[in-house]
């Protein structure tokens, strides 16, 4: 589940939950909404899920 992705990743980074939206979805409020019942669209999953494999291959984050 992509909840859950983010999350280990914004523990393991930590990073703010409204940085990562607006850096990953370009929604600050974007794992708040998740949590809260948010479906992403599929092209904006792939997004986020990009932008946490290239921050993790930029950073050598976990």
């Amino acid at each position: 589940m992509l909840i859950r992705q983010i999350e280990v990743f914004l523990k393991r980074t930590k990073m703010p939950a409204t940085k990562f939206g607006r850096l990953a979805a370009h929604d600050p409020r974007f794992e708040g909404d998740l949590r809260n019942g948010r479906t992403p669209r599929p092209a904006t999953q792939s997004r986020v899920e990009h932008f946490m494999n290239e921050y993790r291959e930029t950073t050598g984050a976990y």
